[in-house]
């Protein structure tokens, strides 16, 4: 957990805030934390909406 507290520029105590069960994390944190960890996020069209977008 100090590793990747380090590598997302959070604060230890920061990061089990932000983790607990209750919490509701800004995107900021999720992405440093997904940065730190190595894992991108992408955001990816459902074929059905697409389907719909192209119809009008």
């Amino acid at each position: 957990m100090s590793e990747i507290a380090k590598a997302s520029g959070l604060t230890r105590e920061a990061l089990y805030k932000a983790l607990r069960p209750d919490a509701q994390p800004c995107f900021d944190t999720i992405n440093r934390v997904c940065t730190a960890l190595g894992v991108r996020l992408v955001a990816q069209a459902r074929p059905y909406l697409m389907e719909i977008a192209d119809d009008h």
